[in-house]
């Protein structure tokens, strides 16, 4: 019979014997292979010291952006107060990231919700995805010309070090754990 071999992501490599006993060539296989199995996560894999390393960096640079500034006063302060900076741009630059942001969450939200239902929720998802994109590389442009003035060429990369930390920081803030329901009916 085939148990199968252990693979990385948790699951079973199903392999054939031929045990020469089953009629018509035909392979028996375990029962635990071939039963149709429900949707199960797979358990989250250990980061290594590397991805953590890099994880701290991207963070504690952007709060040394944050913190430091224009090395004259914090960066809240010079976005809420300083007269260098573009502020028609950097308004509509701010307005695409809130959009961007809401989209991401909506659709986060509407595959969770419509996954047992249909399937169409995927081509909507890929269909969003340009939508966001160049939203995404509106509001990095408007964003790069508004506070040109403040840091130069410099603006660009800080830009890039802010976005890089926001990708590390939003998958540990969930809003609601939201788990898979099990397709099987339960009897207690």
């Amino acid at each position: 019979m085939s148990g199968g071999t252990p693979r990385g992501g948790g699951g079973y490599i199903r392999q054939r014997h031929s045990q020469g006993y089953a009629s018509g060539g035909d392979d028996l296989e375990d029962d635990a292979c071939s039963r149709h199995q429900p949707f199960s996560l797979e358990s989250p894999r250990c980061k290594t010291w590397v991805e953590v390393l890099e994880n701290v960096l991207w963070i504690a640079s952007a709060v040394f952006i944050v913190y430091f500034g224009d090395m004259h006063s914090n960066m809240i302060y010079i976005l809420l107060h300083d007269a260098r900076i573009k502020r028609m741009p950097f308004y509509l630059g701010m307005v695409g990231i809130v959009v961007n942001v809401m989209i991401i969450i909506y659709e986060s939200m509407l595959s969770w919700s419509m996954r047992r239902f249909d399937e169409k929720w995927e081509l909507w998802s890929i269909s969003a995805l340009p939508f966001i994109t160049l939203l995404g590389l509106i509001s990095f442009c408007l964003l790069s010309f508004a506070l040109w003035p403040i840091w130069g060429f410099l603006t660009l990369p800080l830009l890039f070090t802010l976005f890089m930390a926001c990708l590390v920081v939003f998958p540990h803030l969930t809003i609601i754990k939201l788990r898979p329901q099990n397709e099987e009916l339960r009897i207690d």
